[in-house]
């Protein structure tokens, strides 16, 4: 049985897909939640009341990942309304996709800038707090495609990839803290960005899978909460990859 009371905990993009099931499994297992959203303010004061109702305190915080001045503010925030914080758990992300030949120099930042710096932003203001108490669980979602690449997607990719080397490093850095730094991998997972896949492309990912399913958002939170929890105390540095199988397909 996980058990996460008394642990707080800050979720990024919790406001829609896989966050918002993140949100609420940390919640339903006792931790109080903080989330961030940039633009869905109704959804994520949703989230927040949904996890309220669970019987833990719940935080919607405004902030761009891609700012390392709103990171700093939020895990302060954090710490102090709840008095403390050991899980952060980085989701944030978008995708923009082109082609490498045609991809411009916006597409590219812009993915980089919520994707990858989105993630140290928010490790690195989190850092302190757990290398002080010697306590603290950093779970990072990147994507099987940050492993094998994936065709117009250069830019998701290489933020993907990044997000594995940068918690791998992690990882090294901190064990001797009592800090687990893991990752997990989602394959196609049926989200708000799922839907919007052209039908084709959809089903030639499907058609990898080896479980012959779509992911469900809670498939990736179930995982999360383990890796956030004491019973994964001798997990880090690790890829867990969440897709059906779809990446040895």
């Amino acid at each position: 049985m996980i058990d996460l009371k008394g642990k707080n905990a800050i979720v990024t993009g919790g406001s829609l897909g896989i966050g918002t099931a993140i949100a609420k499994k940390l919640a339903e297992l006792g931790a109080n939640v903080a989330i961030n959203y940039r633009k869905h303010d109704a959804e994520a004061k949703a989230v927040a009341a949904e996890c309220e109702k669970m019987g833990v305190k719940a935080l919607a915080v405004q902030a761009d990942v891609s700012s390392f001045e709103d990171a700093q503010k939020m895990v302060s925030q954090v710490v102090e309304t709840f008095g403390g914080l050991e899980i952060m758990v980085c989701n944030a992300g978008i995708n923009w996709d082109g082609v490498s030949w045609k991809m411009a120099e916006e597409q590219w930042d812009k993915v980089i800038d919520v994707n990858l710096k989105g993630y140290f932003n928010y490790c690195r203001a989190a850092i302190p707090v757990f290398r002080g108490q010697k306590y603290g669980k950093i779970v990072n979602v990147a994507s099987i495609n940050g492993l094998r690449g994936k065709f117009g997607q250069s830019n998701y990719a290489a933020s993907k990839g990044g997000i594995i080397g940068y918690s791998k490093t992690l990882a090294r850095e901190l064990g001797n803290k009592n800090i687990n730094v893991n990752v997990v991998a989602p394959g196609l997972i049926e989200t708000e960005m799922v839907a919007q896949m052209p039908e084709e492309a959809k089903q030639k990912s499907l058609a990898e899978i080896i479980m012959g399913r779509l992911g469900q958002p809670e498939d990736v939170a179930n995982v999360i909460a383990f890796l956030a929890s004491d019973a994964a105390r001798h997990v880090t540095g690790q890829v867990l990859n969440v897709d059906g199988g779809q990446l040895i397909a």
